[in-house]
């Protein structure tokens, strides 16, 4: 198992908490390929076949659609509270989507017009915001056992 950390680390303001991010609006087209390569290093440095389902919260999430994309092996995709990119349409594995009721960010709007792009995708709706809670977790562990 491996999980890879977003490249752009930074602190969260007066708690010095250190998250990171994928990217800005900031010379994205560029960050998204030196995200893109970076994740595909990182994959391809596995010793052995290994199943691969990538996993995202929020803007990980349009990451992780491109990555799986990108990737063209990837079992899965499982996001949370993001929408799937313009820029990907092609090799997109089995999706797991969830959405809180109360998200204001991840819309209602948003998740229909994902699902016009992926009508096989599972979706977890869930009482909650722009969060990770227990029913989603329950779903994901649901979704990842396929994968033995």
């Amino acid at each position: 198992m491996a999980a890879i950390q977003a490249l752009h680390p930074f602190y969260t303001g007066r708690s010095e908490r250190i998250v990171a991010s994928w990217m800005t609006k900031l010379d994205r087209e560029q960050a998204i390929a030196d995200n893109k390569a970076y994740v595909r290093s990182i994959i391809e440095s596995f010793h052995e076949p290994t199943t691969v389902v990538f996993l995202g919260f929020s803007q990980g999430g349009a990451m992780a659609y491109r990555a799986a994309s990108d990737f063209g092996r990837a079992a899965g995709v499982i996001v949370l509270a993001a929408d799937l990119p313009p820029d990907v349409t092609t090799n997109i594995p089995p999706v797991l989507i969830g959405r809180g009721s109360r998200d204001d960010w991840y819309t209602h709007e948003k998740l229909k017009k994902d699902l016009k792009y992926l009508p096989d995708a599972e979706v977890c709706l869930f009482d909650g915001a722009h969060e990770w809670t227990d029913q989603f977790r329950e779903a994901a562990a649901r979704f990842l056992e396929r994968f033995g």
